[in-house]
């Protein structure tokens, strides 16, 4: 017999046929799609590195796969001299993380952070995401991309090149930008600071050129960092973006059939967050009052960002309330952990 939960949300649409079937077979988690999360946040696994030369403020802005048995770990780390560069360390085991050796890339030398990495198995390659500066483009931060063959090698990452040839004339602002592929095209969303996520394609054979004019996807009380996986075995897509309460950050989840469908909220009120100091329990001293800026762990590491549902681990910057008193924002202490959802 089909769990009641089930079976009401199938009688609701929110669950196909087939995708019922499924998550009753599967015993996955009801709060997967009721949008009830309880999460338990680790203990702060990175911090910033002790760099004399150039003191770094703080560790932000994750992305991660698994390969080779070893998690590649890229981050924006904000430092005294150099106010935004992407960080790469390598480790086996979570708790070896925060003594791995760090590596700053050397993409750019000047504004390069934000990063999202994927191997793209049409090409054969691992493709970072990021956003630079172009001065000679308004706005002059841009989304781009770098490559390499070897993930493990921080040196041999490409120059970034853009994404657009030209910016769309109908986007003032942009951050945050996030790709995800389907059986037929590449997606791109990102946020615009006013409550907007926005979405652009290209077709798989153009990637990583050719996209479409972007348009506004999701209108509410977003902000920044949407991040956007498949659910393994489900045929259905989750939203991540972040929000604020006050200077607090937290996120709201939303959920869709199809990438270029509509998005559907899931948990996307303070009260009732994907993940928010609402429904998030200590495993330890208490440290984080802000979640924010995160990336789930995948059960894949290529284009489609694929995600276990009943295992779902969330990496995220944190940061305390009186860490943030008073600071500028690039100056925040911000330092890594993972929640995990609890079933």
């Amino acid at each position: 017999m089909k769990p009641l939960w089930v079976a009401a949300l199938a009688g609701l649409g929110l669950l196909s046929a087939a995708a019922d079937a499924r998550a009753a077979d599967q015993g996955l988690p009801a709060n997967l799609l009721s949008g009830n999360f309880v999460w338990t946040c680790s203990t702060p696994l990175v911090a910033p590195a002790n760099r004399p030369e150039d003191p770094c403020h703080s560790v932000k802005d994750p992305t991660l796969v698994q390969h080779n048995g070893r998690w590649h770990l890229f981050t924006t780390i904000r430092s005294v001299k150099r106010t935004h560069q992407i960080e790469y360390l390598s480790f086996a085991d979570w708790a070896e993380a925060d003594k791995a050796q760090r590596h700053v890339l050397r993409l750019s030398d000047g504004y390069f952070c934000a990063p999202q990495v994927f191997w793209f198995r049409p090409h054969r390659k691992w493709y970072l995401i990021c956003q630079v500066a172009e001065p000679s483009r308004k706005p002059a931060l841009q989304p781009a991309f770098s490559t390499t063959t070897h993930i493990s090698d921080p040196a041999s990452w490409s120059k970034p090149e853009l994404l657009y040839a030209q910016h769309p004339a109908n986007v003032k602002a942009w951050i945050d930008f996030w790709v995800i592929c389907d059986e037929a095209k590449a997606h791109l969303f990102f946020t615009s600071n006013n409550g907007l996520m926005w979405r652009a394609e290209t077709k798989l054979a153009d990637f990583p050129r050719g996209w479409t004019q972007p348009q506004v996807v999701l209108r509410g009380d977003i902000f920044e960092a949407s991040h956007t996986y498949r659910l393994k075995g489900l045929d259905k897509y989750l939203t991540l973006v972040e929000a604020q309460d006050g200077r607090r950050r937290y996120y709201k989840a939303y959920l869709a059939d199809r990438l270029d469908g509509e998005w559907m909220p899931l948990a996307n009120t303070r009260e009732k967050p994907f993940a928010g100091r609402a429904n998030v329990r200590d495993s330890g001293p208490h440290w984080a009052d802000s979640i924010s800026h995160g990336e789930l762990l995948r059960a894949g590491c290529d284009e489609r960002l694929e995600v276990d549902p009943t295992r779902l681990r969330f990496l995220f910057q944190c940061v305390l309330d009186e860490q943030m008193a008073g600071k500028k924002y690039g100056e925040i202490p911000w330092r890594l952990g993972i929640l995990e959802a609890q079933k």
